[in-house]
């Protein structure tokens, strides 16, 4: 049993990191403390495996100071998703991806309006963990039944009234899953529209884009 988790996050969102504190009141964790953590989450959600361990420890250590956070939340559910990369036994595997999900299930019932604010580098936080869980969601088998709300969750993000005025680095990324979703559904010409979307926005996953572009067939 193989778990895969596809998606990957390109260097313009790897600079992205929200955060928020408890009682719904948000602001920005400081960078010292949030980009390590980030940046090992990072290295691990596009393979390397001994960055893995180091994000959930890092991000827990995190949520001890603030474990009504959201986007930490997030983040520390889609890590330790990731974990069952890691490991060959089957049940450790669904442990891992059962224990991540159910934390991605928690942090989307945490949001309220307060998170649609624009905090570190002006991506809401909203969106932010619709779109981390959602890249988790359409990375994990399909008997786990996550992918239809994956699939939602990644089109509440592109429909949100608050994703045009995203920075052009994040709607690049979520424009890119959008396309690798519908090109794995082979709903072609959406996903040309979503490629098109990010060479016309001159996003810095523009390049990317137009080899996808070339790559799908008609």
């Amino acid at each position: 049993m193989k778990f895969q988790f596809t998606p990957k996050m390109s260097a313009s969102f790897l600079a992205v990191s929200m955060a928020f504190a408890l009682m719904g009141n948000a602001h920005a964790v400081p960078e010292a403390q949030f980009q390590p953590a980030f940046d090992q989450f990072v290295q691990g959600n596009n393979g390397d495996e001994s960055a893995i361990e180091k994000a959930i420890d890092a991000f827990e250590t995190l949520l001890k100071s603030e474990p009504g956070n959201p986007v930490l939340m997030a983040y520390a559910g889609a890590a330790t998703s990731l974990k069952s990369r890691t490991t060959m036994l089957p049940w450790k595997k669904m442990r891992y991806a059962e224990d991540g999900l159910a934390m991605l299930d928690k942090a989307l019932t945490l949001l309220t309006p307060e998170h649609d604010a624009p905090l570190q580098h002006q991506v809401p936080g909203s969106l932010e963990v619709r779109y981390i869980a959602s890249n988790t969601y359409l990375g994990v088998p399909g008997f786990m039944n996550r992918g239809a709300r994956g699939a939602k969750l990644l089109n509440d993000v592109l429909v949100s009234p608050l994703f045009v005025s995203s920075p052009v680095g994040f709607r690049g990324d979520v424009w890119l899953a959008a396309a690798r979703l519908a090109a794995k559904e082979k709903r072609l010409d959406d996903a040309r529209k979503y490629l098109n979307d990010t060479i016309q926005a001159n996003a810095p996953q523009a390049e990317a884009a137009r080899a996808q572009l070339k790559a799908l067939v008609s």
